[in-house]
């Protein structure tokens, strides 16, 4: 790896600075910084609707190692703010990439930063919990030359608008309704096609994870995918097997429009809420949710199905978590982190409605949780 020469600078709302160098574009790029995980799957992360608003910091030291394709994305674009590693890699090896990720951060005006000890800032967002960064990079050789001092980044970085509060799905869905065929990617024929199913599912797109959808076809689905915005009745004459509530970025509590569509859905169709969705169905049966303090992100967080007693590694990426007690009565807890003890999955105590926390959709992470795509079909068959 050949580092830029061209340096830069990570500063924090609390006033920590950490002095690292440029790649992808050049600029300044301001979100709540948080740490992922998984030791794969950046492009997946890159493309990832969920971390709108969000710079992502990767905790494995080398980033970048098997390039950028065509294949392993999420979403037609990339969502992120700004993207922090130890190291990435400018040679490559692997037969899909088509280039390198310095090139395909600069292609999608995605600034990033490399250089800096990414073990400490991990170890600083754990402790003190996710906040507010600005990345900078400067137009000379010296640091002292950065645009911005550094004292002036910590202030924009403590008055930018925290996660709490926002409403970032109206800037990631979709604007109009549409089909979905693609299924699961073979190493052979790539993705395969379906153009009908045995049941027919809408999808509400809060920044719906490509995968996911790959995986309703793979089981069988004929999905449709609408706006977040979309209308409960406008849903109900699609006359659907079963709804799903999508993944998507920022704070559940703000998507007051979505929170009302699926209160009015509640009873009618058979409902599967994946991480925001699993949110935003808990407030709609009249629950709480609360921001956690550094989230979960990354691909090897241990959950235990209650159902089974099952243990599975899951891939995740939510700052916020549903209060199960809030929904005493209503629903029971079916998922539990086995960290930190917070909510993973609940199921309705009488209606055909559950959701999980967690992706099983993976994309990346382990296929541990794929089941719960048939565990949707069953719903919609009465068992």
């Amino acid at each position: 790896m050949t580092l830029s020469k061209k340096k830069a600078i990570l500063a924090l709302a609390d006033g920590t600075i950490f002095e690292g160098y440029s790649f992808g574009a050049e600029g300044e790029a301001i979100g709540e910084v948080v740490f992922n995980t998984s030791m794969c799957g950046y492009q997946e992360v890159l493309t990832d609707p969920s971390y709108k608003g969000q710079m992502v910091a990767m905790t494995y030291t080398q980033i970048g190692n098997y390039g950028v394709d065509e294949e392993d994305i999420e979403s037609n674009r990339l969502w992120l703010e700004g993207f922090i590693v130890k190291e990435s890699c400018n040679y490559p090896s692997n037969w899909r990439a088509k280039e390198t990720i310095d090139s395909y951060l600069k292609k999608n005006n995605v600034v990033g930063i490399q250089g800096i000890d990414t073990r400490a800032l991990t170890k600083h967002l754990r402790d003190n919990g996710a906040m507010n960064g600005v990345i900078s990079i400067e137009l000379g050789t010296d640091l002292k030359s950065v645009p911005n001092s550094p004292t002036s980044l910590v202030k924009k970085a403590k008055t930018f608008p925290q996660m709490t509060g926002l409403d970032l799905v109206k800037e990631v869905t979709c604007k109009e309704p549409y089909k979905w065929e693609q299924g699961l990617w073979d190493a052979k024929e790539g993705y395969a096609q379906q153009h009908s199913g045995k049941y027919k599912v809408v999808v509400y797109d809060f920044g719906i994870k490509f995968n996911i959808l790959r995986n309703l076809i793979n089981v069988g689905y004929e999905v449709t995918v609408v706006p977040a915005f979309t209308p409960a009745g406008e849903v109900l004459k699609m006359n659907p097997d079963g709804i799903l509530l999508s993944n998507g970025p920022g704070d559940p509590d703000a998507v007051t429009y979505a929170i009302e569509s699926t209160r009015k859905l509640i009873g009618k169709k058979p409902i599967f809420g994946i991480c925001l969705g699993h949110q935003i169905l808990g407030l709609a049966l009249g629950g709480n949710t609360y921001k956690l303090k550094f989230g979960h992100h990354g691909g090897n967080q241990p959950v235990m199905d209650l159902t089974t007693k099952k243990v599975e590694i899951t891939a995740q990426n939510h700052g916020f978590a549903v209060d199960v007690d809030s929904l005493k009565d209503i629903a029971e807890l079916t998922h539990i982190n086995l960290n930190d003890k917070t909510v993973e999955g609940f199921a309705h105590t009488k209606l055909p409605i559950f959701s999980v926390q967690y992706h099983p959709e993976a994309s990346p992470g382990p296929h541990d949780s794929s089941y719960l795509f048939k565990r949707f079909t069953d719903m919609m068959n009465g068992k």
